[in-house]
């Protein structure tokens, strides 16, 4: 089984991905969505129970944050697999602008989450980890992880 983790500031195009990539085989846990931090501790633990894959897809930005993701999918046999969204904060800050309502994310939350943004690495625990980056043509590109794309 398979338990993914996004990593990535907000408008980075982490929930986009999920639509075009995830979306028919994997169960979405957002904490955005479901509110508390026990709603998201229940539905990890139902698709580890049920073997159901997942992808957590929250910003996750600092290494400890990501950590008990990691070890509780790694006790329970899945893969981990990790996606990191490299975006600058001017690309997020742009496509935010073009949200409405409440998806619209305060800019200074977007840029508190860049400062804290650790650029994940495959010593956390991770099976796989790559490195997606959307273009100005709303094209997802994936590679795996290497020195060049993981820089910040």
């Amino acid at each position: 089984m398979e338990a993914v983790l996004f990593v990535g500031i907000q408008g980075s195009g982490k929930s986009s991905f999920f639509k075009e990539r995830f979306y028919a085989t994997h169960v979405r846990i957002n904490r955005d969505m479901l509110k508390t931090v026990g709603r998201e501790r229940a539905f990890i633990e139902a698709c580890l129970r049920t073997q159901q894959p997942f992808v957590i897809d929250n910003t996750n930005p600092r290494r400890e944050q990501r950590a008990p993701y990691v070890a509780q999918a790694k006790a329970a046999g899945f893969r981990v697999i990790g996606y990191y969204f490299k975006c600058s904060t001017r690309e997020a800050i742009g496509r935010n602008q073009q949200r409405a309502g409440k998806a619209k994310i305060p800019v200074p939350a977007i840029l508190a989450a860049y400062k804290q943004l650790e650029v994940p690495a495959l010593e956390e625990g991770f099976d796989e980890l790559y490195c997606v980056a959307l273009s100005a043509e709303n094209r997802f590109t994936v590679e795996p992880a290497n020195e060049t794309n993981m820089a910040k």
